[in-house]
């Protein structure tokens, strides 16, 4: 009975020791650009369609359910950061240097529109329209196949001219860059 104990005993540690944590469900990304010399940085949490693509958009999909919508925090966990070394104008929005926080309105689906936040450092589902800098419509377009785990891609355009877009799942959202 002593050697059975022992054995199993030793069989869970053995197995505790080697267990390995999965990935994050939504893993931590940053995406960054030099522009004009310029450096914009997007840190965000990426999550993944999971096999729900149809039910993450719109008044009855998941991000419907967010106690934010239609504001939704395009990311997961973590509020999404905008970091801007110089002052940018973001699709017809002056957003002066400094640090920001992203959301976007989804309330047309095909619609998306891009809030910038001045409140910072709060989780994803905090939102005060109250401290909003602005907000931007997207131009929008199907990627041309589905976008498995939420992406920023930020684009040099040449000069002072840029590019952030946003897909995800079946949508991509994007507004022009200037550095001033």
């Amino acid at each position: 009975m002593k050697r059975l104990l022992v054995c199993t005993s030793l069989l869970a540690v053995a197995a505790a020791l080697t267990a390995q944590p999965g990935p994050p469900k939504s893993p931590p990304a940053t995406e960054s650009v030099t522009i004009a010399g310029k450096a914009i940085t997007i840190t965000y949490s990426s999550p993944g369609v999971k096999g729900r693509a149809g039910q993450l958009f719109g008044k009855d999909g998941l991000i419907g359910h967010d106690h934010t919508y239609p504001v939704w925090r395009a990311g997961a966990n973590g509020a999404t950061k905008l970091h801007t070394e110089e002052e940018i104008n973001l699709g017809g929005l002056t957003v002066p240097k400094g640090d920001y926080t992203l959301f976007v309105d989804v309330s047309d689906p095909a619609n998306w529109v891009l809030v910038v936040n001045k409140q910072t450092g709060q989780w994803g589902t905090v939102y005060d329209k109250a401290q909003d800098l602005g907000r931007v419509k997207m131009t929008m377009e199907k990627p041309p196949a589905l976008v498995e785990n939420l992406k920023y891609m930020l684009k040099d355009m040449g000069g002072n001219k840029g590019k952030l877009s946003l897909a995800w799942e079946n949508l991509c959202g994007s507004v022009a860059i200037t550095v001033k």
